[in-house]
């Protein structure tokens, strides 16, 4: 008898969306999570600073670029200047340095999506890779620091990390993404 009633029933397969057709994500969820990634990821750098340079690389401005490569349209062009200027305030660079490179870079990127509509994986990461490495070299000049060669030497293992861990970032991003579409639990 039971057998009969399981087999009466469907079953409803579960995903990580969610089950059913109509899911609802939670609206404040789906509206944060990225903001609140890349704020993080300003803040992050601070727990480890050289002498001379950062020792991690501008992690706020990697999650800006992976958000802005994955959802190309859901962040606003004009959201650099608060980034940017929040970037400011850890980072100790000169106050307006990231909302230039932040804006710059939204503006570039939106520039980028429109000429080059389809996308890939090596084009993501050399877009995001050519992004960084002028960024941090342009936030060097942009310090007001004396431009030497070895500041430049000193900038190349950042802007290897950087470069390199540009995959496992935009892999911790589908994963923030996942988690802000994801259904919303009843709490009852």
């Amino acid at each position: 008898m039971n057998d009969r009633l399981s087999s009466a029933r469907p079953r409803r397969r579960v995903t990580s969306y969610g089950t059913g057709i109509n899911r609802v994500e939670s609206p404040l969820r789906a509206q944060t999570v990225p903001y609140i990634s890349i704020l993080l990821g300003s803040f992050l750098p601070t727990f480890l600073l050289a002498d001379v340079m950062p020792l991690l690389p501008p992690i706020g401005f990697m999650m800006l670029l992976g958000w802005r490569i994955m959802r190309p349209g859901f962040l606003p062009l004009w959201v650099g200047v608060p980034l940017g200027a929040f970037d400011d305030l850890f980072s100790g660079q000169p106050f307006g340095s990231g909302i230039l490179l932040f804006s710059v870079a939204m503006i570039t990127l939106e520039l980028i999506e429109t000429r080059f509509p389809w996308r890939g994986f090596w084009q993501d990461w050399f877009t995001a890779g050519f992004a960084l490495v002028l960024y941090i070299l342009s936030a060097m000049v942009v310090s007001g620091a004396s431009l030497t060669i070895h500041l430049f030497l000193a900038a190349i293992p950042q802007i290897l990390l950087a470069v390199l861990l540009y995959p496992v970032m935009s892999r911790m991003i589908a994963w923030l993404d996942r988690y802000r579409l994801a259904r919303a639990r009843r709490l009852g």
